[in-house]
């Protein structure tokens, strides 16, 4: 039986043709008229798709490069940072800000949960000087409530918030500046639908004036340098080229999407992801599933709790060996106890179906279990003809 290749993975997500075929094409130097309208281009429609009036950078650089130049531009040595964590992603800021050096506080949360904005009010004192989060934490499927962080951290006038919205960017709605975030980041390979590579965010003023402060090491992630130079149109140092023509393509279909206007494009991607989402949530519930983030669900990705006795592992290898699917399996410690299916950026109605018409297939060879076919598929079309 033929197999095409389909991912359903929260990163790298499906390509947009379009975007692959303004990569292909690609080949201007980047130190030229050509690549600097193209830059400035990219820049502005950024702007646009964040939400924000605040300076937008990109680096050549996946999302974690940009997350660690939250730390070493925003930082001291000794600094005291508070880290909101509740998944694999959430212990990255953690690793990070000890990399640099600072005085790590946090207010963790079960896997699966979202953080407790009780014991945030309780840490979040006048001596912290940056609060770390995700938006989405794609090892789990759990969406946090950035919009409450942010009340609490503007309560405190010299504490900055970075928000890692990786996964979040064209799945959930921000106000980046009416909530006061002071860097929110992205990642190519995300909603935005071409290949990994760039890292892109919206920094505050009250983040830039820090950066004159800082004393934490920085080359390459020098957040200023880029600034001076997006000034002239440029990058401070060689950018991946090709990677910036297919995110001019993608940003020009999320247009689309808004007949022209690029924020109604994305709120019509996020409206798309949601219900992509809630389709999904559905379907595995259906067949018995057990969501592993319910009280939170994030509409980047859906995670799912492995069946008792089963490992995920095997659940993940079936889809890729019969259908040429590719579902992500947990994380480090999750390994095995869950399996993540993506539904943002390139991803629509006939996506959602097909996977889990699929995962009905799967759930019965591995299991043993009868199967009722069709339920799962049933469950989502219904959502669909509630929410479309």
């Amino acid at each position: 039986m033929l197999r095409k290749n389909r991912l359903f993975t929260p990163g790298p997500t499906p390509l947009l043709p379009a975007a692959q075929n303004a990569m292909a094409a690609y080949s201007a130097h980047h130190r030229t008229a050509e690549f600097r309208a193209l830059f400035s281009r990219v820049l502005a429609d950024l702007k646009e798709f964040i939400g924000t009036k605040n300076d937008v950078i990109v680096l050549t650089a996946s999302g974690t490069g940009l997350m660690e130049a939250s730390i070493s531009n925003l930082t001291s040595p000794g600094d005291r940072v508070l880290v909101l964590t509740a998944g694999k992603f959430g212990e990255r800021w953690t690793s990070l800000a000890k990399a640099f050096g600072c005085a790590i506080e946090t207010v963790a949360a079960p896997y699966g949960n979202t953080i407790p904005l009780d014991e945030v009010r309780t840490k979040l004192t006048p001596d912290v000087r940056c609060v770390y989060v995700q938006a989405t934490e794609s090892s789990t499927g759990a969406r946090h409530d950035v919009e409450a962080m942010s009340k609490l951290v503007r309560a405190l006038p010299d504490t900055l918030l970075v928000v890692d919205a990786i996964t979040g960017l064209g799945t959930t709605r921000f106000d980046a500046d009416g909530w006061g975030i002071d860097l929110i980041i992205g990642g190519s390979q995300k909603a935005l639908m071409i290949p990994p590579g760039l890292a892109y965010g919206a920094v505050s003023e009250r983040a830039w004036q820090r950066m004159e402060k800082t004393k934490s090491p920085r080359y390459y992630f020098d957040l200023r340098k880029e600034r001076k130079a997006a000034e002239k149109s440029e990058t401070a140092y060689t950018p991946a080229t090709s990677l910036f023509a297919g995110l001019a393509a993608a940003l020009d279909y999320i247009r689309q999407l808004g007949e022209g206007n690029l924020s109604a494009g994305r709120d019509e991607l996020i409206a798309n992801a949601e219900l992509c989402a809630a389709m999904t949530r559905a379907g595995v519930e259906a067949l018995g599933y057990k969501l592993f983030a319910p009280k939170s669900p994030a509409a980047a990705l859906t995670a799912i709790a492995a069946p008792a006795g089963i490992d995920s592992s095997t659940i993940v290898k079936r889809f890729r060996e019969q259908f040429g699917a590719v579902v992500a399996n947990g994380q480090a410690e999750m390994k095995g106890q869950l399996f993540r299916i993506a539904h943002l950026g390139y991803y629509d109605y006939l996506d959602t179906v097909g996977v889990l018409a699929a995962l009905e297939h799967v759930t019965a060879e591995v299991t043993g279990r009868s199967v009722d076919f069709g339920s799962a598929v049933r469950a989502a079309q219904e959502v669909y003809a509630k929410g479309h």
